[in-house]
């Protein structure tokens, strides 16, 4: 029989390293003291690292380096979420940087949410969570709000046909179907944009 602190090293180690996670995330199995419990030996002993207070990470290692690495920062953002059990977005710089529209990490990374404003420093850069319209946060999958708030933070004039074929990169036909579907709503040249990207597929 596995104890435990097994089972949940065991949940850990599945989710591989860079995985980020709070509490709740073995809240549906465990008692909450048992888990506390498990997480405070395992930061003890090196295994996992406590990234902000209630949120931890399995890091990853770079063997080169011979170091951790930074947390990921958008696993960081998605562990709040579910801790706090917010619906959230990626806005500006961090969906720009997700959809690798951009390779620079911002020192602030704003993520749109149905929870209050909050922000976390974390390491090098604050994490920022802004109370927003559901419509903002509301799609159903993360792909369109992606594209969504990335177009919007590149505005108009700096959508180019490098951009769109950057984007159409990582779309297949069932995502673009999806993505068309899911942001009727967005502003029209946004939603112009994204229909330019999944017409030209192929």
């Amino acid at each position: 029989m596995q104890t435990i602190e097994e089972k949940i090293v065991s949940r850990i180690y599945g989710r591989g390293r860079g995985w980020v996670f709070c509490a709740n995330d073995f809240a549906a199995e465990f008692e909450r003291s048992t888990i506390d419990w498990v997480l405070y030996n395992l930061i003890a002993s090196g295994t996992i690292r406590r990234v902000y207070r209630g949120v931890y990470d399995y890091p990853k290692f770079s063997e080169l380096l011979q170091q951790e690495l930074s947390p990921d920062f958008d696993q960081v953002a998605q562990a709040f979420a579910r801790k706090f059990n917010w619906r959230i977005q990626p806005s500006g710089d961090a969906a720009l940087n997700l959809l690798g529209l951009s390779t620079q990490v911002p020192g602030r990374l704003v993520y749109l949410s149905d929870g209050p404003n909050r922000q976390y420093d974390i390491g090098n850069y604050a994490l920022e969570f802004k109370k927003s319209a559901l419509k903002d946060v509301g799609f159903k999958y993360r792909e369109s709000g992606l594209i969504v708030q990335a177009l919007k933070a590149l505005g108009k004039e700096r959508v180019d046909k490098t951009i769109i074929t950057a984007i159409r990169k990582q779309l297949d036909d069932t995502a673009c179907k999806r993505v068309l579907k899911d942001t009727v709503t967005a502003t029209g040249w946004v939603y112009e944009t994204i229909k330019q990207v999944c017409r030209e597929r192929g």
